[in-house]
Protein backbone atom coordinates (compact mmCIF):
# COMPACT_ATOMS: atom_id res chain seq x y z
CA UNK A 1 0.00 0.00 0.00
CA UNK A 2 1.32 3.59 -1.06
CA UNK A 3 1.62 7.13 0.57
CA UNK A 4 -1.13 8.16 -0.93
CA UNK A 5 -3.31 5.22 -0.32
CA UNK A 6 -2.85 5.13 3.35
CA UNK A 7 -3.82 9.27 3.50
CA UNK A 8 -7.08 8.57 1.20
CA UNK A 9 -7.99 5.75 4.08
CA UNK A 10 -6.81 8.68 6.82
CA UNK A 11 -9.12 11.16 5.40
CA UNK A 12 -12.39 8.86 4.85
CA UNK A 13 -11.77 7.67 8.81
CA UNK A 14 -11.54 10.97 10.24
CA UNK A 15 -14.64 12.09 7.94
CA UNK A 16 -17.02 9.03 9.12
CA UNK A 17 -15.89 10.17 12.52
CA UNK A 18 -16.53 13.53 12.14
CA UNK A 19 -20.24 12.52 10.84
CA UNK A 20 -20.31 10.89 14.31
CA UNK A 21 -19.68 13.44 15.82
CA UNK A 22 -22.17 15.64 14.05
CA UNK A 23 -24.89 12.88 14.54
CA UNK A 24 -24.47 12.41 17.80
CA UNK A 25 -24.78 16.38 18.44
CA UNK A 26 -27.35 16.90 16.86
CA UNK A 27 -29.52 13.97 18.49
CA UNK A 28 -28.15 15.41 21.59
CA UNK A 29 -29.38 18.54 20.85
CA UNK A 30 -32.75 17.65 19.66
CA UNK A 31 -33.16 15.18 22.57
CA UNK A 32 -32.24 18.25 24.59
CA UNK A 33 -34.75 20.34 22.75
CA UNK A 34 -37.60 18.34 22.81
CA UNK A 35 -37.44 18.00 26.84
CA UNK A 36 -37.46 22.27 27.19
CA UNK A 37 -40.06 22.02 24.53
CA UNK A 38 -42.59 19.32 26.50
CA UNK A 39 -41.49 21.76 29.75
CA UNK A 40 -42.71 24.60 27.80
CA UNK A 41 -46.00 23.08 26.77
CA UNK A 42 -46.72 22.24 30.54
CA UNK A 43 -45.79 25.75 31.61
CA UNK A 44 -47.80 27.00 29.06
CA UNK A 45 -50.70 24.49 30.04
CA UNK A 46 -50.28 25.58 33.65
CA UNK A 47 -50.88 29.39 32.46
CA UNK A 48 -53.72 28.70 30.26
CA UNK A 49 -55.51 26.80 33.28
CA UNK A 50 -54.43 30.19 35.24
CA UNK A 51 -55.94 32.15 32.99
CA UNK A 52 -59.14 30.55 31.88
CA UNK A 53 -59.61 30.80 35.93
CA UNK A 54 -59.05 34.42 36.34
CA UNK A 55 -61.21 34.05 33.12
CA UNK A 56 -63.95 32.21 34.77
CA UNK A 57 -63.65 35.17 37.78
CA UNK A 58 -63.76 38.25 35.33
CA UNK A 59 -67.14 36.28 33.72
CA UNK A 60 -68.72 36.00 37.25
CA UNK A 61 -67.45 39.33 38.07
CA UNK A 62 -69.04 40.69 34.92
CA UNK A 63 -72.28 38.45 35.63
CA UNK A 64 -72.75 40.39 39.40
CA UNK A 65 -72.10 43.65 37.37
CA UNK A 66 -74.84 43.63 34.83
CA UNK A 67 -77.34 42.29 37.76
CA UNK A 68 -76.70 45.21 40.16
CA UNK A 69 -77.01 47.11 36.64
CA UNK A 70 -80.55 45.23 36.20
CA UNK A 71 -81.23 46.08 40.11
CA UNK A 72 -80.34 49.59 40.21
CA UNK A 73 -82.54 50.12 36.83
CA UNK A 74 -85.52 48.33 38.48
CA UNK A 75 -85.02 50.73 41.32
CA UNK A 76 -84.81 53.80 39.32
CA UNK A 77 -88.26 52.34 38.27
CA UNK A 78 -90.17 51.32 41.23
CA UNK A 79 -89.26 54.48 42.59
CA UNK A 80 -90.91 56.22 39.44
CA UNK A 81 -94.01 53.97 40.07
CA UNK A 82 -94.25 55.41 43.54
CA UNK A 83 -93.69 58.59 42.27
CA UNK A 84 -96.60 58.26 39.85
CA UNK A 85 -99.05 56.60 42.51
CA UNK A 86 -98.54 59.79 44.65
CA UNK A 87 -99.04 62.01 41.83
CA UNK A 88 -102.20 59.96 40.58
CA UNK A 89 -103.84 59.35 44.30
CA UNK A 90 -103.44 63.09 45.49
CA UNK A 91 -106.19 62.14 48.86
CA UNK A 92 -104.65 59.13 49.67
CA UNK A 93 -101.15 58.46 50.08
CA UNK A 94 -100.60 54.75 50.40
CA UNK A 95 -97.32 53.44 53.61
CA UNK A 96 -96.27 51.24 51.02
CA UNK A 97 -95.61 54.33 48.36
CA UNK A 98 -94.12 56.15 50.78
CA UNK A 99 -91.58 53.09 52.13
CA UNK A 100 -90.49 52.74 48.24
CA UNK A 101 -89.49 56.18 48.08
CA UNK A 102 -87.39 56.05 51.74
CA UNK A 103 -85.94 52.67 50.85
CA UNK A 104 -84.54 54.12 47.87
CA UNK A 105 -81.19 55.46 49.58
CA UNK A 106 -78.21 54.63 46.93
CA UNK A 107 -79.46 55.12 42.96
CA UNK A 108 -79.18 59.01 42.40
CA UNK A 109 -82.03 60.06 40.80
CA UNK A 110 -83.85 63.74 39.34
CA UNK A 111 -87.23 63.85 38.52
CA UNK A 112 -88.49 66.48 35.75
CA UNK A 113 -91.81 68.14 34.54
CA UNK A 114 -92.61 67.92 31.20
CA UNK A 115 -91.02 70.95 30.38
CA UNK A 116 -87.50 70.07 31.84
CA UNK A 117 -88.27 71.20 35.32
CA UNK A 118 -86.54 70.04 37.80
CA UNK A 119 -89.02 68.86 40.71
CA UNK A 120 -87.13 66.48 42.98
CA UNK A 121 -84.09 64.76 43.55
CA UNK A 122 -82.41 62.28 45.80
CA UNK A 123 -79.52 60.35 47.21
CA UNK A 124 -77.14 63.71 45.61
CA UNK A 125 -74.28 65.11 48.23
CA UNK A 126 -75.67 68.17 49.98
CA UNK A 127 -73.26 70.19 48.20
CA UNK A 128 -75.86 69.02 44.70
CA UNK A 129 -78.96 68.92 46.70
CA UNK A 130 -78.66 72.39 47.86
CA UNK A 131 -77.71 73.59 44.64
CA UNK A 132 -79.46 73.89 41.42
CA UNK A 133 -76.82 74.61 39.06
CA UNK A 134 -75.23 71.32 40.57
CA UNK A 135 -78.19 69.18 39.76
CA UNK A 136 -78.46 70.88 36.38
CA UNK A 137 -75.03 69.98 35.52
CA UNK A 138 -75.97 66.39 36.96
CA UNK A 139 -78.82 65.75 35.05
CA UNK A 140 -77.13 67.05 31.81
CA UNK A 141 -74.31 64.52 32.71
CA UNK A 142 -77.54 61.97 33.70
CA UNK A 143 -78.89 62.12 30.43
CA UNK A 144 -76.13 61.06 28.50
CA UNK A 145 -76.03 57.86 30.72
CA UNK A 146 -79.70 56.33 30.07
CA UNK A 147 -82.89 56.81 28.59
CA UNK A 148 -85.37 58.08 31.23
CA UNK A 149 -88.28 56.11 33.06
CA UNK A 150 -91.46 58.19 31.58
CA UNK A 151 -94.52 58.80 34.07
CA UNK A 152 -97.86 59.72 33.06
CA UNK A 153 -100.27 61.11 35.80
CA UNK A 154 -102.49 62.99 34.86
CA UNK A 155 -104.40 63.23 31.07
CA UNK A 156 -101.26 63.05 29.56
CA UNK A 157 -99.21 64.95 31.68
CA UNK A 158 -95.47 63.30 31.20
CA UNK A 159 -92.70 63.59 33.95
CA UNK A 160 -89.16 62.20 33.34
CA UNK A 161 -86.83 60.52 35.60
CA UNK A 162 -83.21 60.51 35.27
CA UNK A 163 -81.28 58.47 37.05
CA UNK A 164 -77.18 57.25 37.10
CA UNK A 165 -75.18 54.78 38.92
CA UNK A 166 -75.10 54.32 42.46
CA UNK A 167 -71.95 55.18 43.99
CA UNK A 168 -71.26 51.01 45.28
CA UNK A 169 -72.21 50.41 41.44
CA UNK A 170 -69.43 52.93 40.21
CA UNK A 171 -66.70 51.49 42.91
CA UNK A 172 -67.40 47.86 41.22
CA UNK A 173 -67.31 49.26 38.23
CA UNK A 174 -63.83 50.71 38.93
CA UNK A 175 -62.77 47.16 40.30
CA UNK A 176 -64.16 45.19 37.37
CA UNK A 177 -62.13 47.57 35.06
CA UNK A 178 -59.21 46.93 36.85
CA UNK A 179 -60.06 43.97 37.04
CA UNK A 180 -60.11 43.58 33.18
CA UNK A 181 -56.69 45.30 32.74
CA UNK A 182 -55.13 42.76 35.19
CA UNK A 183 -56.10 39.79 33.14
CA UNK A 184 -55.02 41.36 30.16
CA UNK A 185 -51.70 41.90 31.39
CA UNK A 186 -51.54 38.71 32.55
CA UNK A 187 -52.04 37.50 28.98
CA UNK A 188 -49.51 39.62 27.10
CA UNK A 189 -47.03 39.60 30.38
CA UNK A 190 -47.25 35.59 31.23
CA UNK A 191 -44.89 33.71 33.05
CA UNK A 192 -44.54 31.21 30.40
CA UNK A 193 -42.42 33.44 28.79
CA UNK A 194 -44.05 32.36 25.11
CA UNK A 195 -45.25 34.69 22.10
CA UNK A 196 -48.81 35.65 22.95
CA UNK A 197 -51.39 37.48 21.17
CA UNK A 198 -55.01 38.37 22.66
CA UNK A 199 -57.58 39.20 20.29
CA UNK A 200 -61.40 39.86 20.07
CA UNK A 201 -63.75 37.05 18.55
CA UNK A 202 -62.62 38.24 14.96
CA UNK A 203 -59.38 37.36 15.40
CA UNK A 204 -58.53 40.66 13.43
CA UNK A 205 -58.64 43.55 16.25
CA UNK A 206 -55.61 42.76 19.36
CA UNK A 207 -56.04 43.60 22.63
CA UNK A 208 -52.75 42.86 23.89
CA UNK A 209 -49.47 41.14 22.08
CA UNK A 210 -46.97 39.95 24.47
CA UNK A 211 -43.44 38.48 23.70
CA UNK A 212 -43.69 39.34 20.08
CA UNK A 213 -41.72 41.84 18.16
CA UNK A 214 -44.19 44.32 16.96
CA UNK A 215 -43.31 44.44 13.48
CA UNK A 216 -44.50 41.08 12.54
CA UNK A 217 -48.12 42.96 13.77
CA UNK A 218 -47.90 46.59 12.64
CA UNK A 219 -50.30 45.89 9.47
CA UNK A 220 -53.33 43.52 8.88
CA UNK A 221 -51.61 41.24 6.28
CA UNK A 222 -48.59 40.51 8.83
CA UNK A 223 -50.64 39.75 11.86
CA UNK A 224 -53.08 37.55 9.29
CA UNK A 225 -50.07 35.81 8.47
CA UNK A 226 -48.84 35.33 12.27
CA UNK A 227 -51.73 34.16 13.92
CA UNK A 228 -52.17 31.92 11.14
CA UNK A 229 -49.01 30.23 11.88
CA UNK A 230 -49.71 30.60 15.47
CA UNK A 231 -52.97 28.38 15.05
CA UNK A 232 -50.61 25.98 13.38
CA UNK A 233 -48.73 25.27 16.12
CA UNK A 234 -51.18 25.64 18.87
CA UNK A 235 -54.78 25.37 19.19
CA UNK A 236 -55.70 29.01 20.43
CA UNK A 237 -57.34 29.40 23.76
CA UNK A 238 -60.80 30.50 24.25
CA UNK A 239 -61.57 32.91 26.98
CA UNK A 240 -65.53 33.17 27.63
CA UNK A 241 -66.38 36.96 29.61
CA UNK A 242 -69.81 36.19 29.67
CA UNK A 243 -72.47 37.68 27.33
CA UNK A 244 -72.22 35.28 23.88
CA UNK A 245 -68.58 37.06 23.49
CA UNK A 246 -65.21 34.38 23.14
CA UNK A 247 -61.81 36.25 23.20
CA UNK A 248 -58.92 34.25 21.71
CA UNK A 249 -55.27 33.81 22.79
CA UNK A 250 -52.88 32.43 20.34
CA UNK A 251 -49.27 31.70 20.97
CA UNK A 252 -46.52 29.83 19.77
CA UNK A 253 -43.08 27.98 20.74
CA UNK A 254 -40.73 30.81 22.98
CA UNK A 255 -37.81 31.97 20.73
CA UNK A 256 -35.27 31.05 23.21
CA UNK A 257 -36.32 27.27 21.78
CA UNK A 258 -35.93 28.62 18.11
CA UNK A 259 -32.54 29.81 18.63
CA UNK A 260 -31.87 26.50 20.66
CA UNK A 261 -33.30 24.64 17.92
CA UNK A 262 -30.85 26.23 15.11
CA UNK A 263 -27.74 26.41 17.32
CA UNK A 264 -25.92 23.05 16.36
CA UNK A 265 -26.17 24.27 12.46
CA UNK A 266 -24.70 27.56 13.53
CA UNK A 267 -22.44 26.29 15.44
CA UNK A 268 -20.99 23.35 13.01
CA UNK A 269 -20.98 25.97 10.27
CA UNK A 270 -18.78 28.23 12.40
CA UNK A 271 -16.80 25.67 13.14
CA UNK A 272 -16.74 24.40 9.28
CA UNK A 273 -15.55 27.80 8.26
CA UNK A 274 -12.97 27.52 11.10
CA UNK A 275 -11.63 24.15 10.12
CA UNK A 276 -11.55 25.22 6.17
CA UNK A 277 -9.15 28.37 7.11
CA UNK A 278 -7.26 26.17 9.35
CA UNK A 279 -7.06 23.46 6.54
CA UNK A 280 -6.46 25.67 3.60
CA UNK A 281 -3.44 27.52 6.06
CA UNK A 282 -2.14 24.30 6.84
CA UNK A 283 -2.62 22.84 3.15
CA UNK A 284 -0.49 26.31 2.19
CA UNK A 285 2.26 25.55 4.60
CA UNK A 286 2.22 21.87 3.30
CA UNK A 287 3.09 22.87 -0.06
CA UNK A 288 5.35 25.84 0.53
CA UNK A 289 7.16 22.64 2.50
CA UNK A 290 7.02 20.63 -0.19
CA UNK A 291 8.13 23.01 -2.80
CA UNK A 292 11.70 23.34 -0.81
CA UNK A 293 11.55 20.13 -0.82
CA UNK A 294 11.41 19.74 -4.52
CA UNK A 295 13.84 23.05 -4.76
CA UNK A 296 16.33 21.52 -2.59
CA UNK A 297 16.39 17.97 -4.07
CA UNK A 298 16.73 19.47 -8.00
CA UNK A 299 19.28 21.66 -7.16
CA UNK A 300 21.42 18.81 -5.30
CA UNK A 301 20.51 16.43 -8.16
CA UNK A 302 21.77 19.06 -10.60
CA UNK A 303 25.09 19.66 -8.10
CA UNK A 304 25.53 16.00 -8.43
CA UNK A 305 25.64 15.12 -11.99
CA UNK A 306 28.05 18.31 -12.60
CA UNK A 307 31.17 16.26 -11.71
CA UNK A 308 30.66 13.35 -13.08
CA UNK A 309 29.38 15.32 -16.44
CA UNK A 310 32.72 17.56 -17.02
CA UNK A 311 34.88 13.90 -16.26
CA UNK A 312 32.92 12.44 -19.10
CA UNK A 313 32.98 15.44 -21.55
CA UNK A 314 37.05 15.10 -20.59
CA UNK A 315 37.00 11.41 -22.32
CA UNK A 316 34.69 11.71 -25.03
CA UNK A 317 37.45 14.50 -26.09
CA UNK A 318 40.18 11.84 -25.11
CA UNK A 319 37.97 9.21 -27.20
CA UNK A 320 38.55 11.54 -30.61
CA UNK A 321 41.98 12.55 -29.96
CA UNK A 322 42.60 8.40 -29.84
CA UNK A 323 40.83 7.99 -33.14
CA UNK A 324 37.85 5.86 -31.91
CA UNK A 325 34.94 5.02 -34.28
CA UNK A 326 33.32 8.63 -35.08
CA UNK A 327 29.64 7.04 -34.94
CA UNK A 328 30.35 6.19 -31.56
CA UNK A 329 31.74 8.79 -29.91
CA UNK A 330 28.58 11.21 -31.74
CA UNK A 331 26.34 8.56 -29.82
CA UNK A 332 28.15 9.44 -26.17
CA UNK A 333 28.36 13.13 -27.62
CA UNK A 334 24.64 12.95 -27.45
CA UNK A 335 23.83 11.21 -24.45
CA UNK A 336 26.14 13.48 -22.50
CA UNK A 337 24.48 16.72 -24.35
CA UNK A 338 21.19 15.11 -22.82
CA UNK A 339 22.52 14.49 -19.46
CA UNK A 340 23.86 18.58 -19.81
CA UNK A 341 19.61 19.51 -20.60
CA UNK A 342 18.37 17.35 -17.68
CA UNK A 343 21.00 19.08 -15.43
CA UNK A 344 19.82 22.29 -16.57
CA UNK A 345 16.11 21.28 -15.91
CA UNK A 346 16.88 20.21 -12.33
CA UNK A 347 18.89 23.48 -11.59
CA UNK A 348 15.49 25.24 -13.43
CA UNK A 349 13.19 23.91 -10.55
CA UNK A 350 12.15 26.04 -7.57
CA UNK A 351 13.04 29.25 -9.72
CA UNK A 352 10.95 30.81 -12.44
CA UNK A 353 11.81 29.59 -16.02
CA UNK A 354 12.43 31.85 -19.02
CA UNK A 355 9.60 31.52 -21.54
CA UNK A 356 10.20 31.98 -25.33
CA UNK A 357 7.75 31.81 -28.26
CA UNK A 358 8.27 28.54 -29.80
CA UNK A 359 6.69 26.13 -32.53
CA UNK A 360 4.96 23.67 -30.73
CA UNK A 361 4.90 21.11 -33.36
CA UNK A 362 8.88 21.30 -33.70
CA UNK A 363 9.17 21.16 -30.15
CA UNK A 364 7.34 17.99 -30.09
CA UNK A 365 8.31 16.21 -32.97
CA UNK A 366 12.22 16.42 -31.28
CA UNK A 367 11.23 15.24 -28.02
CA UNK A 368 9.48 12.21 -30.15
CA UNK A 369 12.42 11.66 -32.47
CA UNK A 370 14.59 11.36 -29.05
CA UNK A 371 12.14 9.65 -27.34
CA UNK A 372 11.85 6.53 -30.37
CA UNK A 373 15.85 6.16 -30.33
CA UNK A 374 15.64 4.92 -26.75
CA UNK A 375 12.68 3.20 -25.92
CA UNK A 376 11.21 -0.34 -27.16
CA UNK A 377 11.37 -0.95 -30.98
CA UNK A 378 7.72 -2.81 -30.35
CA UNK A 379 6.46 1.52 -29.87
CA UNK A 380 4.98 2.61 -32.99
CA UNK A 381 5.21 6.08 -32.66
CA UNK A 382 2.38 8.51 -34.50
CA UNK A 383 2.53 12.21 -34.20
CA UNK A 384 -0.32 14.11 -35.82
CA UNK A 385 0.41 18.04 -35.94
CA UNK A 386 -1.67 20.67 -38.59
CA UNK A 387 -0.01 22.13 -41.59
CA UNK A 388 0.76 25.76 -39.88
CA UNK A 389 2.74 26.17 -37.12
CA UNK A 390 1.03 26.62 -33.82
CA UNK A 391 3.56 28.72 -31.29
CA UNK A 392 3.49 29.29 -27.52
CA UNK A 393 5.22 30.56 -25.25
CA UNK A 394 7.70 27.40 -23.51
CA UNK A 395 10.58 26.80 -21.46
CA UNK A 396 11.74 24.00 -24.16
CA UNK A 397 14.25 21.99 -21.97
CA UNK A 398 11.08 21.93 -19.28
CA UNK A 399 8.60 20.96 -21.88
CA UNK A 400 10.12 18.32 -23.42
CA UNK A 401 10.56 16.74 -19.79
CA UNK A 402 6.49 16.71 -19.88
CA UNK A 403 6.08 14.93 -23.11
CA UNK A 404 8.92 12.27 -22.05
CA UNK A 405 7.76 11.32 -18.16
CA UNK A 406 3.80 11.05 -20.21
CA UNK A 407 6.09 8.74 -22.82
CA UNK A 408 7.63 6.44 -20.50
CA UNK A 409 4.45 5.89 -18.58
CA UNK A 410 2.79 5.17 -21.23
CA UNK A 411 5.36 2.95 -22.35
CA UNK A 412 4.73 1.09 -19.05
CA UNK A 413 1.50 0.81 -18.81
CA UNK A 414 1.68 -0.79 -22.69
CA UNK A 415 3.85 -3.23 -21.05
CA UNK A 416 6.58 -2.03 -23.98
CA UNK A 417 4.08 -3.11 -27.03
CA UNK A 418 1.25 -0.77 -28.01
CA UNK A 419 1.01 2.49 -30.20
CA UNK A 420 1.74 5.99 -28.51
CA UNK A 421 -0.06 8.97 -30.44
CA UNK A 422 0.69 12.54 -30.80
CA UNK A 423 -2.19 14.70 -31.65
CA UNK A 424 -1.48 18.40 -31.71
CA UNK A 425 -4.85 20.19 -31.81
CA UNK A 426 -5.34 24.20 -32.67
CA UNK A 427 -8.37 25.37 -30.63
CA UNK A 428 -9.77 28.95 -29.85
CA UNK A 429 -8.55 29.21 -26.41
CA UNK A 430 -4.82 28.24 -27.54
CA UNK A 431 -3.47 24.94 -28.49
CA UNK A 432 -3.91 21.23 -26.97
CA UNK A 433 -1.41 18.42 -27.31
CA UNK A 434 -3.27 15.30 -26.51
CA UNK A 435 -1.22 12.32 -25.60
CA UNK A 436 -2.86 8.82 -26.39
CA UNK A 437 -1.66 5.39 -25.56
CA UNK A 438 -2.70 1.90 -25.59
CA UNK A 439 -2.36 0.51 -21.82
CA UNK A 440 -4.38 -0.44 -19.40
CA UNK A 441 -5.74 2.34 -18.60
CA UNK A 442 -6.71 4.35 -15.06
CA UNK A 443 -9.88 3.87 -13.25
CA UNK A 444 -11.91 7.27 -13.60
CA UNK A 445 -11.45 7.74 -9.48
CA UNK A 446 -8.09 7.77 -9.80
CA UNK A 447 -7.64 10.77 -12.71
CA UNK A 448 -6.97 13.43 -10.10
CA UNK A 449 -5.08 11.27 -8.14
CA UNK A 450 -2.02 10.37 -10.19
CA UNK A 451 -1.19 14.11 -10.34
CA UNK A 452 -0.90 14.07 -6.29
CA UNK A 453 2.88 13.37 -5.10
CA UNK A 454 3.60 9.60 -4.13
CA UNK A 455 0.84 8.11 -6.30
CA UNK A 456 2.12 5.41 -8.15
CA UNK A 457 1.45 1.43 -9.60
CA UNK A 458 4.80 0.36 -9.97
CA UNK A 459 6.61 -1.70 -7.65
CA UNK A 460 9.61 0.87 -7.92
CA UNK A 461 8.05 3.72 -8.73
CA UNK A 462 8.79 7.03 -6.68
CA UNK A 463 5.25 8.63 -8.24
CA UNK A 464 6.74 12.07 -9.01
CA UNK A 465 6.92 12.12 -12.56
CA UNK A 466 3.07 13.10 -13.00
CA UNK A 467 3.08 15.57 -10.39
CA UNK A 468 6.16 17.37 -12.09
CA UNK A 469 4.45 17.39 -15.20
CA UNK A 470 1.55 19.45 -13.17
CA UNK A 471 3.67 21.69 -11.47
CA UNK A 472 5.64 22.51 -14.92
CA UNK A 473 2.76 22.74 -16.80
CA UNK A 474 0.31 24.46 -14.17
CA UNK A 475 2.93 26.76 -12.70
CA UNK A 476 5.17 27.47 -15.30
CA UNK A 477 3.29 27.64 -18.06
CA UNK A 478 0.06 28.78 -16.54
CA UNK A 479 -1.20 26.16 -18.82
CA UNK A 480 -4.02 22.68 -18.01
CA UNK A 481 -2.79 19.03 -17.60
CA UNK A 482 -6.03 16.51 -17.23
CA UNK A 483 -6.83 12.88 -18.11
CA UNK A 484 -9.03 13.44 -21.05
CA UNK A 485 -10.72 9.61 -21.24
CA UNK A 486 -9.59 6.66 -20.14
CA UNK A 487 -10.41 3.04 -20.29
CA UNK A 488 -9.32 -0.70 -21.35
CA UNK A 489 -8.33 0.55 -24.24
CA UNK A 490 -5.69 3.32 -23.32
CA UNK A 491 -5.78 6.42 -21.84
CA UNK A 492 -5.43 9.79 -22.96
CA UNK A 493 -3.33 12.86 -21.33
CA UNK A 494 -4.50 16.50 -22.27
CA UNK A 495 -2.17 19.24 -22.19
CA UNK A 496 -3.59 22.93 -22.81
CA UNK A 497 -1.28 25.95 -23.49
CA UNK A 498 -2.28 29.51 -24.28
CA UNK A 499 -1.16 30.85 -27.71
CA UNK A 500 2.24 32.79 -27.75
Amino acid sequence: MNLYSKKQQWKWALFIVAILIVFTSLWYTNHLVNDIKNDEKKKVRLWAEAVQKKAGLVKFTNDLFQKLQTEERKKAELYALATKQLSADVFSVSEFVLKVLQDNTTVPVILTDNEGNITASRNFDSTIENNQDALKRELVNMKTMYEPVVIEYYKGKKNYLYHKDSRLFSDIKVVFDSLIRSFISDVAINSAAVPVIYTDSTKTNILAIGNIDSLKVNTHEKLTATIKEMELQNIPIEVDLGGGFKNYIFYEQSPLLTQLKYYPYVQFGVIGIFLLIAYILFSTSRKAEQDQVWVGMSKETAHQLGTPLSSLMAWIDHLKASGMDESIVTEMNRDVTRLNMITDRFSKIGSQPTLQDEDVCLVVKNAMDYLKQRTSRNVNYVLEIPDTEIHAQLSVPLFEWVIENICKNAVDAMDGKGEFRVTIIDIPEGVAIDLKDTGKGIPKSKHKSVFKPGYTTKKRGWGLGLSLCKRIIENYHDGKIFVLNSDDKGTTFRIVLKRG
